[in-house]
């Protein structure tokens, strides 16, 4: 037995794929070591079920309005998936019992509706801030006989009023809408090369119209412009869940490629010419999918009931 283990060992020391994600950390670490840190405090926020028999499960996401109100779309059973939570946690409106199987990704467009994502179904929503849906759209093409996470997993707004929806469980592909939900274009497989992606899980678009897509499995970051053609990518940056782009900047929830989603990692502000990292905040938790306010506030969802709130400090 003590053979086998060390020959297991021996194995795994000697993996080149292995070797390899261990030197990409490496140099991750070194990247972040030159990158200040960035003046935010977190506060965690906790939500406050409203009465006997609510629970409240995991937030995975949250996002901010005008107003600071903050729009959270939690996972359990016992609780509506959208809940309205003023700063102190409290529950002032909910909705959405029965719409979704597994509630991925909430987003604000400029207008100040609400959006939902979800990763079973690849059904999106888009509701007033008082819950009332406005739109949905059934993205389908998930594949056969799979059940569970097989479906799209964020959304993005692009200055013409366009839709950007990453396909990223069961499919390896981006799709364009226009602002009433027509679908225009689709591209991407799956793969690791240019173009191609291994669960594209988050999406962004910034006020040129270029789109960012957190190619997570892959460990990049890629561009394209707004028909989906390439543009180049940054694989330096680790496994790179999340990305939004607010008040002109752009920003990514990220860890370590070698070690469990969900471990500790770092949210960056990212040059979005160049990829350099102009400030990080460490994290003990993993960014499932990151909101970013217009001043320059975070938000994001950590396990089991909890808001993460990072602003700057009073």
């Amino acid at each position: 037995m003590l053979l086998l283990c060390l020959i297991s060992l021996t194995a795994v020391a000697q993996n080149p794929d292995t070797a390899a994600l261990e030197a990409q950390a490496v140099s991750l670490h070194g990247l972040v070591e030159h990158a200040p840190a960035l003046p935010l405090h977190r506060t965690g926020v906790k939500l406050k079920p409203p009465g006997p028999g609510w629970e409240i499960g995991y937030p995975s996401s949250v996002a901010m309005d005008k107003a600071g109100l903050l729009y959270v779309l939690q996972r359990g059973d016992k609780a509506d998936p959208v809940l309205v939570v003023d700063q102190n946690g409290r529950i002032i409106r909910s909705w959405g019992k029965g719409m979704f199987q597994i509630p991925h990704s909430i987003r604000i467009d400029p207008s100040g509706n609400i959006w939902t994502v979800d990763a079973s179904s690849s059904m999106i929503f888009k509701f007033t801030p008082l819950g009332e849906k406005l739109m949905e759209i059934s993205v389908g093409g998930q594949p056969a006989g799979k059940t569970g996470f097989t479906g799209t997993t964020d959304i993005a707004f692009a200055p013409n009023g366009h839709l950007y929806i990453s396909d990223g469980y069961g499919n390896a592909r981006i799709l364009e809408y226009t602002a009433g939900g027509k679908r225009l274009r689709e591209w991407g497989s799956a793969g690791t090369g240019p173009g191609q992606f291994r669960q594209p899980h988050g999406i962004a678009v910034d006020d040129s119209g270029i789109v960012y897509v957190a190619d997570r499995q892959n460990g990049r970051l890629q561009r394209f412009d707004p028909t989906g053609k390439y543009l180049g990518m940054w694989a330096n940056l680790g496994m790179v869940t999340t990305v939004s782009f607010s008040g002109g900047a752009l920003w990514i929830g990220t860890q370590q490629r070698n070690e469990p989603t969900g471990a500790a990692g770092w949210l960056m502000k990212i040059d979005r010419r160049s990829g350099k990292i102009l400030g990080h905040i460490d994290s003990a938790h993993g960014h499932h999918v990151v909101n970013v306010t217009a001043r320059g506030d975070l938000l994001s969802g950590a396990r089991p009931d909890t808001v993460l709130w990072f602003r700057p400090a009073k």
